[in-house]
């Protein structure tokens, strides 16, 4: 089975249970493998073991948050260049500086709509194949 063709994994870490319940099965049902994690440390390992494809993740966490968890990774040369999709509170930004340290393409305000999360997978997904070509 060639790179392209295999089952892509999404890393969601989030602090907060309805949230994994509800993305890992949205992803799950469109054909991704995904492994959870509940806090930004516990997610920048799990990264660091399963070299995911893409990382959802919530910005504001305990222990480690999105943007520490997601500064670290782009420094790790396993995970330097997998892309991360950030959920959002409303009204919390994150800077040009904070994307430029990151690998964060995308940013997504809670309460988001499952579906639009699927379509943005799915987008940065298929970038990521075209990218490697």
């Amino acid at each position: 089975m060639s790179e392209y063709s295999k089952i892509k994994t999404i890393l969601v870490v989030d602090d907060e249970s309805h949230i994994l319940n509800v993305l890992s099965l949205k992803l799950q049902n469109a054909g991704y493998e995904v492994v959870t994690a509940a806090d930004g440390e516990e997610g920048f390992e799990v990264a660091l073991q399963i070299e995911p494809d893409l990382i959802i993740s919530d910005l504001q966490m305990p222990f480690m948050n999105g943007l520490e968890m997601c500064t670290k990774l782009k420094e790790q040369p396993a995970t330097a260049n997998t892309p991360a999709l950030m959920l959002t509170a409303r009204g919390f930004s994150l800077t040009q500086t904070d994307l430029d340290q990151t690998n964060i393409v995308g940013v997504l305000s809670k309460p988001f709509s499952p579906r639009d999360v699927l379509a943005k997978v799915q987008e940065l997904v298929e970038d990521k194949v075209t990218q490697r070509t």
